[in-house]
């Protein structure tokens, strides 16, 4: 990157170089996975292991898709054994979901294996390289800290 680059120039490019490698890494690390569940299945029940037992329309609102859409999703999770619904203990009129002892199990298992991709990446770099991503990561956590 040059410094004699102008404000907007450097924006642009910066924007457009960082979604590509998000959206790279993104989608090799979901190959990596070879889960059998699509991406929004997996955000779930990511969020449901992040949240404990929700409601649909909390876990829709934080999954920030529409009831409908989330609907069909938990209940190929159900029908698949990951998650469970349950009834709220002050109102049985609310179900709730979490995920069960193999929706855990399955949660650990791609998280091992996106690791373990990642890591392996991670050592053909340098330490410098290294240290570039740390500073990067933080600075990323930071631009996500609203999106929680």
């Amino acid at each position: 990157m040059k410094m004699t680059t102008s404000a907007t120039e450097l924006d642009t490019q910066l924007v457009a170089r960082l979604r590509l490698a998000v959206s790279r890494l993104a989608r090799r690390l979901r190959q990596e996975a070879e889960t059998g569940v699509s991406p929004s299945m997996l955000s779930a029940l990511s969020s449901i292991e992040r949240l404990g037992p929700c409601t649909l329309g909390e876990l829709a609102a934080h999954e920030r898709i529409q009831p409908p859409t989330l609907t069909r999703v938990v209940s190929r999770l159900h029908e698949d054994g990951l998650v469970e619904r349950i009834p709220d203990p002050t109102d049985r009129r609310i179900i709730r979901v979490q995920l069960s002892t193999q929706g855990k199990s399955f949660i650990q298992r791609v998280r091992t294996r996106k690791n373990a991709y990642l890591s392996r990446k991670l050592r053909g770099l340098d330490m410098d390289e290294l240290h570039a991503i740390e500073t990067a990561v933080v600075a990323l956590e930071r631009l996500l800290e609203d999106e929680s």
